[in-house]
């Protein structure tokens, strides 16, 4: 049995490279960027106006004159209309680019327009105010977005707006979860006294839909030939294998059994946590990797969030900090494991993240999942937890 940080060092060790592809822009959200994007060209691309008004050469102004001449109105995608003189404005429109012999915005609400004349009646006017100027945001071939990061709708922005209509992402691993026990059926069969749904493998499934990972699901029975025929063929398809259940010291427990046979490399077996002690992790030579996770819900739950998910994001390349939180009550642990306690997270007035430990009734109980929204990681060289002290979280939900 090994220590938790050891476990996490063992997979991250395992982490790998699926290549890239190359997809259209517009169906391109929640994947990993394997490319910088550089600006086609400043931004932005002119001097931008950012206020309806009218646009003034702001020497006029210094010199006492509040009076100015309409030449024209610009709209905004029309080329530049020039004043002729100082004495002059353009009525101009948000978005209009800044005609050359201008340099000052000033606001409808500032100005009162009576028979083509537009008397300024403002406090206070400064040169160059309500523009945006020319490649103040980027200049042409700066990077705009880095690579080896979720794609969100931002990027997609940036994307549309260069022109880019392609993208270089980084390659999904393919990926199974299979779920094994006999006590389990399907969630369209009514179950019998003695028996359960099958859930873990749709909770996993929906965890990888929010990174816009295709996942397959199967379900095996508790058969040591059925086991080693599915397992083998599974190396042989996928890059990774996610097991729930059949990971433990039961006498139908063939997992560990099965894989070993299939030479998958053992590279640990039982952590020294709770929940989630029996979890199983190995690797063939042919590069598939197996995370066998024991299975009750939230012993799979817990490891998905605490391994996999980490082991995912550091073979994108994606760095995430880890986070912390402040425990809100007193707790206490006895056994030497390391224990990933449910909290329900909150921000207090001084904007500190408090996490309050949520009670339930073990490593079965997927229903008190519903009233948290972390694990707190609590170290095994302690038993007693203050108030106060701050401790490392794995947070399931978002925050608003």
């Amino acid at each position: 049995m090994i220590t938790v940080d050891a476990a996490e060092k063992i997979i991250l060790d395992q982490c790998k490279d699926f290549g890239t592809e190359i997809i259209s822009f517009d169906k391109c959200l929640g994947r990993v960027l394997a490319e910088n994007i550089f600006a086609d060209r400043d931004f932005p691309p002119f001097d931008r106006v950012t206020m309806d008004g009218i646009a003034i050469d702001f020497d006029a102004y210094k010199n006492g004159n509040r009076s100015f001449k309409i030449k024209a109105t610009q709209a905004a995608g029309e080329n530049p209309i020039n004043i002729s003189n100082k004495n002059e404005c353009i009525e101009i429109m948000t978005g209009a680019a800044l005609p050359a012999t201008t340099n000052t915005i000033v606001p409808y609400e500032e100005v009162e327009i009576k028979n083509g004349i537009a008397t300024i009646n403002a406090d206070t006017v400064l040169i160059n105010q309500n523009i945006h100027t020319k490649g103040k945001d980027k200049k042409q071939n700066e990077i705009l977005a880095e690579a080896n990061q979720f794609i969100n709708a931002s990027i997609v922005t940036i994307a549309a707006t260069i022109g880019k209509t392609n993208l270089l992402v980084k390659k999904n691993p393919s990926i199974i979860i299979i779920s094994t026990g006999d006590e389990l059926v399907d969630i369209h069969e009514t179950p019998t006294d003695f028996e359960i749904r099958r859930s873990n493998n749709y909770t996993l499934q929906a965890i990888l839909k929010e990174y816009f990972l295709h996942v397959d699901l199967l379900h095996l029975p508790d058969e040591q030939k059925i086991i080693n025929k599915q397992l083998e063929d599974c190396i042989n398809k996928y890059d990774v294998i996610i097991l729930s259940g059949g990971v433990s010291m039961g006498k139908f427990d063939y997992v560990p059994e099965a894989l070993e046979k299939l030479n998958v490399k053992k590279l640990f077996h039982k952590v020294q946590q709770r929940p989630g002690k029996p979890f199983w992790f190995g690797a063939h030579a042919k590069g598939t990797l197996v995370f066998a996770f024991p299975g009750n819900p939230v012993s799979t739950f817990m490891c998905f969030h605490r391994y996999f998910l980490p082991w995912l994001k550091t073979s994108f390349q994606i760095t995430t900090n880890k986070m912390y939180a402040i425990l809100n009550e007193d707790f206490i642990f006895k056994p030497s494991l390391q224990y990933f306690l449910q909290v329900k997270l909150h921000i207090n007035k001084s904007g500190e993240l408090l996490a309050t430990p949520v009670a339930g009734n073990g490593s079965g109980d997927f229903i008190n999942l519903l009233y948290t929204d972390a694990f707190m990681e609590l170290p095994m060289d302690k038993s007693e937890f203050k108030k106060g002290e701050i401790f490392p979280i794995w947070p399931f939900k978002q925050m608003l």
